[in-house]
Parts: structure tokens; C-alpha cells; sequence
């Protein structure tokens, strides 16, 4: 059976996105890049599709046009085992875009993303429910995931 691909329709900025992923998630790899042939819906030669691929996932960005817009109710979930790798994603995918509450944030291409610490689905997935409250209560005020005040909110501390 084939894997499925995600699409993402970008105005103009696919071949951008691209690279900006690739320089981001460090096994990205980038693929075929298709052009607008004459009398195609796109100005001929400019790039029309951009296949990549981060950790095994396989994605298009396609130069569509400014028909549609991203929004958050699609994003991408980053698992992140360390505060560091939290940090690093957070900020290198926030950069030029806008921060959003409880990990949430969308890149520079309006792309949403969500930081998610190994910790925090480990902590809101126990089965203490005063626990996973307190962890909840927690995290509801923060824009980038702090482990160490999760994994405190957790102990009562």
C-alpha cells in the first residue's frame, strides 16, 4: 500500500517552505521540483510542486495561487524528548511567524505546528486525574511547553 503525502498549498513560497523545512528538520530531504509549463494556471517555468520528506513523512508544497490559507485546524505534532529539542523547534519554526498558547505556533508561511514534549503526553495520559489536572493547569499558560514546570505541576510542587 502506498503512504499517504500531505499537500500544502502555498501562494508562491513552495520551493521556499522547502528549503525552510530542510534547514530545519535535519534528515529532510528534498525531491522532484515541478515547473509551470506554457499555458499552464502558473506563469511558465515558475515552480509549480516541491516533494520533501521529514522523518519518513512525505509532502508536496504546491505554488497554488492565493485561493487558500492555512489555518490551525491542521498542524503538525513535533515530539520533542528534550527541553532542548523544545527550544530548538520552537524557535527556529516561530521565527518570522506567531507564537501561540499551549505549544501551538505557526510558522512564517502560516503553517501551524505544535511543540509537544515526550513529557507532557506521558503526564496527560496518566491515570492520577488530579495529576493530569494539575499538569493541565499547568501548561494552559504557556506559549513554549517548559518541561521541568509541567513535571513539578505534576508532583504538586
Amino acid at each position: 500500500m502506498a503512504a499517504l503525502t500531505t499537500c500544502l498549498w502555498f501562494d508562491t513560497q513552495a520551493e521556499e517552505a522547502a528549503n525552510h523545512y530542510g534547514s530545519i528538520f535535519e534528515d529532510c530531504k528534498i525531491g522532484d521540483v515541478t515547473r509551470y509549463p506554457e499555458g499552464g494556471p502558473g506563469p511558465a517555468g515558475t515552480v509549480m510542486t516541491v516533494d520533501f520528506e521529514i522523518w519518513g513523512q512525505k509532502f508536496v508544497a504546491l505554488n497554488g495561487g492565493p485561493v487558500f490559507t492555512f489555518n490551525e485546524a491542521v498542524s503538525f505534532q513535533v515530539p520533542c524528548a528534550t527541553q532542548d529539542e523544545v527550544d530548538y523547534y520552537w524557535t527556529k519554526l516561530s521565527e518570522g511567524g506567531e507564537e501561540g498558547m499551549c505549544g501551538w505556533l505557526k510558522d512564517k508561511f502560516g503553517v501551524s505546528w505544535q511543540i509537544v514534549p515526550n513529557a507532557l503526553t506521558e503526564l496527560m495520559t496518566d491515570p492520577d486525574t488530579e495529576k493530569v489536572a494539575r499538569v493541565m493547569k499547568a501548561f494552559a499558560d504557556m506559549r513554549k511547553i517548559d518541561i521541568a514546570a509541567v513535571q513539578a505541576a505534576a508532583a504538586g510542587e
